[in-house]
């Protein structure tokens, strides 16, 4: 009789990002964040559905789970709750009447909680897994690294909110942390806030308007906000900051010293508000440069882990790399907390039940490709029943169509195969374009996401041409490091244009694939190999035997405020109701010039909340 399977469900939830994954003998079966299937972003309850897809993407019922580990142990986030209410009493007191309800009824209850979820029928155990230590087990476990040093950092976590540590094997140990309230994760939310962006979103905001200004404010930053040691640890001066006593993050003494108030969100933005989110960038790419050396020094290990919500600052990552601290680098990439619930089931397996691991040559994630996707008679369904027409093509024609409608200027809704898990499109869930054209970005942000003109856009580019377009001498599967575009195929600064500032930088065209090219010359590069993303791969190959252009550009498939498309459904309603040109589904293609539905834009949209 053969040995009975041993599966493992990690869960992450009540916080950030819920999110449910799912192990079968250590291998990573499914992973899904349950805003994709709520379709409410950032969903924080229990992660009910993703839980009921990782089990059916397995094949088995809640009695086959052997083990369920959360991702945090909220015990120990209560007593920091608690000691930082007391500690600033009785200015806190209007937080904590905010926060305790939620606490009394609910999370210092988790184990009933999550019990109550999976049901009577699941009869395993259940693990509270500290924070960074799930954080750390996401990447490091999944990397190709047989050892590895590991940095992780985010908001906090516990008390938590940095941590350096190392993989050996199976082993996993931290050896260095610091705590709340210095946090460089809430650092850069302070500043998210202050520009008028939502916190725990509005970061990706910040990072892409920075390389519009200057960072003229980061000796302010450096001098008053947050003492920073050689070592990379840090002290926050927190007469700055409120988020420990009040309902905001920044304080009257914050406002001072930048000269006003937080700017009101939809508001116009300043060349003051650029040279803000310029300079606390780089504070914080010096910051995590000098954790990495320090992380390099303590550990003496050659390669390198990062998880967190900081470690999707892809800007410092490609700084980090740049710098040759270490030989390789692994960013995990769910890297926030759903990430955590793949750390926690990770660690459980390797950990606790000891289980060997063995490093491949190719990391995990499986190209992160670990979420649902759906047969043809779905894909026929959801077309008949919203009323649009498609014509189902040969993988082939299907190229050649793709190719011909990119190469005319069409923005291509695109959905295959499994749904990618984290907060980066990778080809599953992608809207595509010709980087070439040089109003493509400004399409896309205005009529397709419905978003600000200056957010900038990913290229997609094969591994083995990747060297042709970036400075990027590694992969990049993840979309998480930026790199220069290569000095060839930047186009020279017109006359006068050394004036321009701000948002008229736009304007200027900034090499032959303007779309994807930051107005610094940078690119969030998105390397795609044919083991993990087959379609995608041959798509470039065909896009540039067709046009000579070996990138594509690459953005999730949604709207502002809408989480990433997740179903067939999904993608048809969000086709419909922007001013996206086509939809492939699978094989099935759809054209907006053959639809005779008028689709209801201003219904659809006010279901979204802005950012």
């Amino acid at each position: 009789m053969a040995d009975r399977r041993s599966y493992i469900l990690g869960i992450s939830a009540f916080y950030h990002d819920s999110a449910a994954a799912l192990l079968r003998d250590g291998e990573i079966v499914a992973a899904a964040q349950e805003e994709r299937f709520t379709r409410i972003k950032h969903d924080r309850g229990f992660p009910r559905r993703a839980v009921e897809y990782c089990l059916s993407a397995a094949g088995i019922g809640v009695a086959d789970i052997e083990l369920a580990a959360y991702y945090d142990k909220p015990l120990l986030t209560f007593d920091r709750l608690l000691e930082t209410y007391l500690a600033f009493a009785p200015a806190g007191f209007q937080s904590f009447r905010a926060a305790m309800p939620v606490w009394l009824h609910e999370k210092l209850h988790l184990p009933r909680e999550i019990q109550a979820a999976l049901g009577d029928k699941f009869q395993g155990e259940l693990l509270f897994c500290l924070h960074h230590v799930s954080h750390a087990a996401s990447a490091f476990y999944p990397s190709p690294f047989e050892r590895a040093a590991v940095l992780t950092a985010d908001g906090v976590g516990e008390w938590s909110t940095t941590s350096i540590g190392a993989g050996r094997g199976r082993e996993l140990g931290l050896i260095r942390e610091m705590r709340f309230p210095h946090s460089l994760g809430l650092l850069y939310s302070a500043f998210a806030y202050y520009l008028g962006f939502k916190v725990n979103s509005g970061e990706y905001k910040v990072m892409g308007l920075a390389p519009y200004g200057a960072p003229k404010y980061v000796d302010l930053i450096l001098d008053n906000l947050i003492d920073v040691k050689e070592d990379g640890s840090f002290f926050m001066d927190m007469r700055f900051f409120n988020y420990c006593q009040g309902l905001t993050m920044t304080s009257e003494a914050f406002h001072e010293l930048f000269g006003g108030p937080p700017r009101g969100p939809e508001s116009r933005l300043t060349q003051r508000h650029m040279d803000l989110a310029a300079s606390i960038q780089e504070a914080t790419n010096r910051i995590v440069i000098r954790l990495a050396r320090y992380a390099r020094r303590e550990t003496g290990e050659e390669n390198l882990c990062m998880a967190g919500g900081v470690a999707l600052n892809c800007v410092a990552n490609g700084l980090v790399l740049r710098e040759k601290i270490f030989k390789r680098i692994f960013i995990q990439p769910a890297a926030g907390d759903a990430g955590g619930a793949l750390g926690a089931a990770l660690f459980a397996h390797h950990q606790l039940l000891e289980k060997p691991r063995r490093a491949g040559p190719r990391d995990a994630m499986r190209g992160s490709f670990l979420g649902p996707a759906y047969p043809r008679e779905d894909i026929q369904k959801a077309l008949a029943e919203s009323g649009v027409s498609a014509t189902e093509l040969s993988p082939d024609a299907l190229l050649q169509l793709l190719c011909a409608r990119l190469e005319a200027g069409d923005v291509i809704g695109l959905v295959r195969g499994r749904m990618e898990f984290g907060p980066r499109a990778l080809g599953a869930r992608s809207i595509i374009g010709d980087p070439r054209n040089p109003e493509m970005q400004s399409k896309m942000n205005l009529k397709i996401k419905f978003r600000e003109s200056f957010r900038p856009f990913a290229p997609a580019v094969r591994e083995e041409d990747c060297a042709e377009y970036f400075e990027l001498e590694t992969e990049s599967p993840y979309m998480l490091l930026v790199a220069p575009v290569r000095e060839k195929h930047r186009k020279a600064p017109a006359a006068g244009s050394q004036d321009v500032r701000g948002l008229d930088l736009l304007k200027l065209p900034r090499s032959e694939i303007p779309a994807v090219t930051h107005v610094d010359y940078s690119a969030r590069v998105q390397t795609v190999s044919a083991q993990d993303n087959p379609f995608l791969h041959g798509l470039l190959a065909a896009f540039k035997a067709r046009t000579g252009c070996g990138v594509l550009v690459n953005t999730s498939f949604n709207v502002r405020g809408e989480p990433i498309v997740c179903s067939p459904a999904d993608a048809i309603r969000c086709f419909l109701n922007t001013d996206m040109d086509a939809l492939v589904v699978e094989n099935f293609v759809s054209l907006k010039s053959d639809q005779n539905a008028a689709a209801d834009r201003e219904q659809y949209l006010r279901r979204f909340a802005p950012d």
